[in-house]
C-alpha cells in the first residue's frame, strides 16, 4: 500500500513537470518564430555582403585603412556567443567545447583576449586563465542596436590601435531546428578576393572616392557581421530549447505510462491477494 501511494505521488509530480515543459515549449516556439524570421529575412543580405566587400577590398589600396592590414597573429581577440539560460540541450556545451579547442590551439602561438556574450560563456571561462576584457551576462535576449554598435566600436578600435592582430567569432549557426552548428568566423582583418594569375585587373573610378568608401563601408561591414552572428545565435538558442522541452514532455509522458502500468500491476496483485484470502476463508468455513 505504501508503494502504491509513493507511485501516485511520483505520477502527480511528473505530470506537474510535464505541464511546465509544455508551457516552456510554447514560449520557446513563439520566440523561435520571431528569431527565425529575423534570420531568414537577413541572410540574403548577410551572406552576400561579405562577397561584395571582399571584391571591393581586392580593388583598393590596403594602406587606406588598418582594418585591411594583414599582420602576424601575435595577439588575437575572440568573441564567444552563448545563451544566458540552460534547458537547451547540448547547445552551449558543444559550442564551448569547440571554442576551447580553438583557443587552446591558438594559445600555443599567440596571446588571446576574450569578449564573452552570454552567462554560460562567462561561467565556463572563469575556470581558465584566458584574459577576459569584456563580458555581457544576463542580457543576450535584450541586446539593442546600441549594444552591438558598442561591441563593434571596441573591436574596430582595438584592431586600429594594434591591440589585436585578428578578430574571431565563435557562435552557433542556425542550420535547422534539429541541428545548430558551432561555427568559427574570422572578422578582421578584412581580406580581398584572390586574383587568378593571368587575369587583367579592372581599374574602377570610385565615387565619391575609394578613401571615403573605405572609411564608411568597412566599419559598417564589421557591425553587420556582429549583428549576423548575434541573430544566428538567438535563433539557435530558441530552436534548441524548443526541441529540448518537446523531448522532455515526451519523456515525461513515457514515464507516466510506465508508472501507471506499475501501479496497475501492484493494484491487480493486491486485488488477487484479497480474492485468494477470501476464497481461503470460505473454504475454511465449509470445512
Amino acid at each position: 500500500m505504501t508503494e502504491l501511494i509513493e507511485l501516485r505521488r511520483r505520477v502527480k509530480s511528473v505530470k506537474n513537470t510535464q505541464q511546465i515543459t509544455k508551457a516552456m515549449k510554447t514560449v520557446a516556439s513563439a520566440k523561435f518564430k520571431k528569431a527565425q524570421r529575423n534570420v531568414l529575412e537577413g541572410r540574403p543580405y548577410w551572406h552576400n555582403y561579405p562577397e561584395l566587400i571582399s571584391s571591393f577590398v581586392a580593388q583598393v589600396k590596403k594602406t587606406l585603412h588598418p582594418l585591411m592590414e594583414t599582420r602576424e597573429e601575435k595577439k588575437i581577440l575572440v568573441l564567444v556567443f552563448t545563451s544566458d539560460k540552460g534547458l537547451a540541450g547540448a547547445l552551449n556545451s558543444n559550442l564551448l567545447e569547440e571554442a576551447f579547442d580553438f583557443l587552446e590551439k591558438k594559445a600555443e602561438k599567440c596571446a588571446i583576449q576574450l569578449i564573452l556574450l552570454g552567462k554560460k560563456a562567462v561561467v565556463f571561462f572563469r575556470r581558465y586563465d584566458f584574459e577576459v576584457i569584456k563580458s555581457y551576462s544576463g542580457r543576450m535576449q535584450k541586446f539593442t542596436d546600441e549594444d552591438l554598435q558598442e561591441i563593434t566600436d571596441h573591436i574596430v578600435l582595438d584592431h586600429i590601435l594594434v591591440r589585436s592582430d585578428a578578430v574571431y567569432v565563435v557562435y552557433n549557426e542556425f542550420k535547422s531546428i534539429l541541428r545548430p552548428k558551432p561555427s568559427i568566423a574570422k572578422v578582421l582583418p578584412i581580406e580581398g578576393d584572390q586574383e587568378e594569375e593571368g587575369t587583367e585587373k579592372i581599374l574602377y573610378d570610385w565615387e565619391p572616392g575609394e578613401d571615403k568608401l573605405v572609411q564608411t563601408l568597412l566599419p559598417f561591414y564589421v557591425r553587420n557581421q556582429i549583428q549576423h552572428f548575434y541573430f544566428e545565435s538567438i535563433a539557435s538558442e530558441h530552436a534548441a530549447r524548443m526541441m529540448a522541452m518537446e523531448n522532455a514532455t515526451k519523456n515525461a509522458e513515457d514515464l507516466i505510462k510506465d508508472l501507471t502500468l506499475k501501479m496497475n500491476k501492484i493494484r491487480q496483485a493486491s486485488i488477487t491477494k484479497e480474492l485468494l484470502e477470501i476464497m481461503s476463508a470460505v473454504d475454511a468455513l465449509k470445512k
